[in-house]
């Protein structure tokens, strides 16, 4: 067994990928205990799984190897690519979410995450800019990993791009122009407000409330910036 993962519990739920891997979607279990998460992963009838499970206590459980493909992230779209499935690595952290009483990750969760993910993104050779959450690919059915996800302990680590610091203040004049640089960066925008909540949820966490204001547009116009000058690892 790899050294990272800790135990197997085989799901029947996976196919054959369709698309080479090019992401890693993180996700929260969403539900009031990790046995449950897990007996729900593994059962036929749910139709759902991930790659990887990683408990509060740090355990990483293996359910559907990374050459297969995994059924998470459902309807989704990122940069284009509409079978997320397909393209991705999936990693459910468990917590019970906003519907069972969300809380921080543990400690013992990001210290399993941290060289699991590392390994990912090397064996895949994955961008970080596609180090994403599944709010971020399915952002009007989705908010996990939540607000309280530590991206940018992923950031230290060079796993995940680093939130920007703007420099101005940036009011678009048309909200439109907005929400083409907002798709130009990667989200399914046919939700508007859905996906500025989830670009708020991912950068700027301390306050989600679906409004275009200075401070979200000048971190988007960071991030694009820094992608076009080419200093951004993508």
């Amino acid at each position: 067994m790899d050294e990272l993962i800790h135990r197997e519990a085989p799901s029947p739920n996976w196919n054959e990928r369709a698309l080479p891997v090019s992401m890693v979607v993180l996700h929260y279990t969403g539900m009031e205990s990790a046995e449950a998460a897990l007996e729900r992963m593994r059962d036929p009838e749910a139709q759902v799984s991930a790659h990887y499970m990683i408990d509060e206590d740090g355990t990483v459980t293996r359910l559907v190897p990374e050459d297969k493909r995994a059924w998470r992230a459902g309807r989704s779209c990122w940069r284009g690519i509409t079978d997320g499935n397909s393209a991705s690595v999936g990693i459910e952290l468990v917590n019970p979410g906003h519907e069972w009483g969300y809380r921080p990750f543990t400690e013992a969760q990001m210290e399993a995450l941290i060289p699991l993910l590392a390994a990912i993104l090397r064996r895949h050779d994955i961008p970080l800019a596609n180090v994403v959450g599944h709010s971020d690919v399915a952002p009007a059915r989705k908010e996990d990993p939540g607000e309280l996800f530590e991206w940018e302990t992923l950031a230290r680590y060079k796993l995940a791009l680093p939130t920007p610091k703007p420099r101005i203040s940036l009011i678009y004049d048309e909200p439109g122009a907005f929400f083409l640089a907002l798709e130009r960066w990667g989200y399914d925008i046919a939700d508007g407000r859905a996906a500025l909540r989830a670009f708020q949820r991912r950068w700027r966490p301390r306050r989600i409330d679906g409004e275009l204001d200075g401070e979200v547009g000048a971190l988007l116009f960071e991030l694009l910036l820094e992608r076009d000058l080419g200093r951004a690892t993508e």
